[in-house]
Formats: structure tokens, sequence, C-alpha cells
């Protein structure tokens, strides 16, 4: 019993063998639900302020430049410096615009444009982050426990993501937006505290200034990669056609369920906790691959029926099928991610990555808000996952490699590989633990 059990439960290697990834974890618990309290607050807020489904949507629009340009810039630069510092820098930045949101909230009247202000600035910190936090993990975590990590990486964003968005609502609703501002506050200020105790992780030797060259190489090595090309374009589709998030507040109250709205959020967020729990089978997978193809199909159609249907409790179970088809195809793009891109190059493709699935939200915020404008909530729902769906299907068709790709027999993955093991090698032999550490990151 105990064995069958070990092999569906999460593998926890990753967490035993790592300090600096049980770090992370932890820190990234408490930043997610801190920001998940934001992120339902501000579109609420902008639903009260103006009643416009096009003015919660154009969140997107504000927030899509800077992540473009800071995202990549981000990448560039994570390759170029210390990653802890980056995280440290951005996370204390992060609190910063979140005093803005608690500041206007606590006004007479409070006013519109800081909300899209603090929006695209959250955007740009984003884009600088993520790069340095993504390209981290290949560096802390062993190559065999990658997908692992991933797993448990989800499991931490799905329990922030559930208790955020639940918590969220009652707050709003009966201690008003500044009081979920304020708890936003406060986790980012315990995520700066855990960030200054992470080991440093400067860039490897030689490593250029961050520039357009290096940024332009960084796409050239992406766009030679069929198998990562994949994964970028399929999670861009599947985000862009069916991400309705932003108009959830409609949709509750077309269901006339407006009570329903902070599970809707969280919905998501069970299914994917609930194939989280269940990943230990994940770990001895090799074609990550068909996680992404069946994963991102699984997320559209789920989409679609939420959409079609009228009874609030099976949207909210589709939407948590949703979740777990998004999960399944994270975990997926994720490994490949680090199986496969070398050192030198991780962090300006880790640049790319935050567009690949930051972009996509964005621009699926925007279409979601005004196709609801124009054909109505439900219908910007169905059939945005319907042309997921299809979309899916297409991509698999025309980069067929990313359906082949194999954890033991890529070429890139067998090359990465050796580059961990030489640089866990190289760690060993160095005197001290320091010092090697820092010889391996060096490396």
């Amino acid at each position: 019993m105990t064995s069958k059990l070990s092999a569906v439960l999460p593998d926890l290697s990753p967490w035993r063998s790592s300090p600096d990834f049980r770090l992370l974890w932890v820190q990234g618990l408490v930043t997610y639900f801190a920001s998940f309290m934001a992120m339902i607050a501000l579109p609420l807020q902008i639903k009260e302020m103006t009643g416009s489904p096009l003015a919660v949507g154009a969140m997107g629009a504000v927030e899509l430049v800077p992540l473009i340009v800071f995202g990549l810039y981000g990448g560039a630069l994570a390759d170029a410096v210390d990653r802890r510092r980056m995280i440290l820098g951005t996370e204390a930045g992060l609190g910063l615009l979140a005093l803005i949101l608690l500041v206007n909230a606590m006004l007479p009247e409070p006013m519109l444009w800081p909300l899209y202000v603090v929006a695209a600035g959250v955007s740009a910190l984003a884009g600088l982050q993520r790069p340095a936090l993504d390209s981290l993990m290949a560096r802390i975590v062993p190559h065999d426990q990658l997908t692992a990590a991933a797993a448990l990486n989800a499991l931490r964003w799905q329990v922030g993501a559930i208790a955020g968005p639940a918590l969220a609502g009652v707050v709003v609703a009966y201690a008003g937006h500044a009081t979920a501002y304020g708890i936003t506050i406060a986790g980012f200020a315990v995520s700066v505290v855990l960030c200054l105790r992470l080991s440093p992780a400067p860039p490897a030797k030689g490593a250029d200034k961050p520039s357009l060259r290096g940024i332009a190489e960084g796409a050239r090595y992406a766009w030679s990669r069929p198998v990562l090309l994949g994964t970028y374009a399929i999670d861009l589709a599947a985000m862009l056609f069916a991400f309705p998030n932003t108009i959830f507040p409609f949709l509750a109250d077309d269901l006339d369920a407006e009570w329903s709205l902070g599970l809707m959020y969280a919905a998501g967020s069970v299914g994917s906790v609930v194939l989280s729990l269940t990943s230990g089978w994940t770990s001895r997978v090799r074609r990550h691959g068909l996680f992404v193809v069946f994963g991102a199909a699984g997320w559209g159609l789920a989409i679609f029926a939420a959409g079609w249907f009228s009874n609030v409790w099976l949207v909210l179970v589709c939407l948590a099928f949703a979740g777990a088809g998004d999960m399944l195809s994270g975990l997926g793009r994720s490994t490949i991610w680090n199986q496969t891109i070398p050192e030198e190059l991780r962090g300006r493709l880790a640049g790319i990555e935050v567009l690949s699935y930051s972009v996509g939200p964005q621009l699926g915020q925007v279409r979601a808000g005004a196709m609801a404008g124009w054909t109505g909530t439900r219908p910007a729902i169905w059939s945005g996952g319907l042309v997921c769906v299809v979309s899916v299907g297409l991509l698999a068709a025309t980069l067929p490699k990313l359906i082949t790709y194999d954890a033991l027999t890529d070429e890139d993955a067998k090359r990465r590989r050796a580059q961990q093991e030489a640089a866990a090698a190289a760690a060993e032999e160095a005197p001290g633990d320091g010092a090697g550490e820092a010889s391996a990151a060096q490396r």
C-alpha cells in the first residue's frame, strides 16, 4: 500500500536535496498568496468604479508592453547579474506598488488612473523577476528532479491561488479594497526577508552585459529548436483564446450567482492541486511534449464547456478540469525548458518563456473583455475554448518534434545533463561548501 501511495503522491526529492529550493518554495507561497489578494481586488475595484467589462479587460492592454520589454530585458539581465539580487529588488518594488494601491483605496474618492499605472508597473517588475526565478531552478535542482520540482512549484502556486482569491473575495466584500492591499504589502515584506537568506547566484564566467545582441542570440536559439517553439506557441494559443478570468465577475452576474466569483477564480487551482497531489507518476515520464499538447487541448475543451453550461456548479467543475489540463501542460513545458536549455542562455530563454506564458493571458484578457462586450459573456468564453482546441491540434501537427520529445534521447537534454553533472562534480572537488557552490554556479 505504501509503495502504491508513493508512486502517486508528489515526489519530494527537490525539497530534501536543495535548501535554496525549500526557501524559494516558502517564499513563493507567501508571494502568491499576497499577489492573488491584489489580483482579485484590483479588477473588482475597476468593475465597481466603471461597470464596464472593457475597462476591466483593458488591464491586459496596459500590462502588455511593459511585460514584453522588461521580460526580454530581464532575461538578458538574469544571465549577467546575481539572480538573487534581482529577485530581492523586484519583490521590494512590488511591495511599494501595493502601497500605492493602499493609499489610493484610502482616498475619499479613489482615482482610476493609478490602478492602470500600478498594473503596468507590476507587469514590468514581474517581467524582470520571472527570468531570474525560472533560470535559477535549473541551477539549484538536480537534472533528474526537475519534473518533481515543477510539480512542487505548481502545488505551491495552487495553494496560493485557492486561498488568495477565496479570501480576497471575502476581504473585499466585508473589509474593503484597502484591507486586501494591506495584506498584500505584508506578504511582500515577509517575502523580502526570506529572499535575503538565499545563496548568491552569480552569473556564469565571461557573461556578456545585457544587450540587444544577447537577446537576439537567445531568440535565434529558441527559433532553431522546434521543441521549444512548440511549447511557446501552444501555450500562447491556449492563453490567447481561452483565458476568460478577467470577465468572471460578469459571468457570475450572468449566472445569477454573484456569490460564486471567488470560487470561479479558485476552481482552476483546485483542479491543478488534485493533479499535483497525484503527480508522483510524472517523474517517471520521458515524453514531456505529450504533456504540453494534451494538457493544453484539455484546457481549451474544459473552457468551452464552462462557457456552454448555464448551471454554476457545472461551470465550476469545468473550470477545475481546465486547471488540471493547464497544470499538465505546465509540467511539460517547465521540464523541457529546464532539461534542454544551456546554462549560459538560461536567463535569456527564461525571458522568452515569460512572454509565452504571460503575454498570452494579457492578450486573452483584452480578447475576452472586448468579445464579451460584443457577443455577451458566455459566447466569449465557449468560442475561445473551441478555437484553442483547434489551434493546439494544428500546432502539434506542424511541430511533430514536440510530440516525439524524449528526455533520454534528445540531444539538447543530453547536453544539458552533462553540463549539470560537470558542475556538480566541480562543486564537490572545490574546498568548502561556499566555494563549492560558487564554483558550481559559475559553470
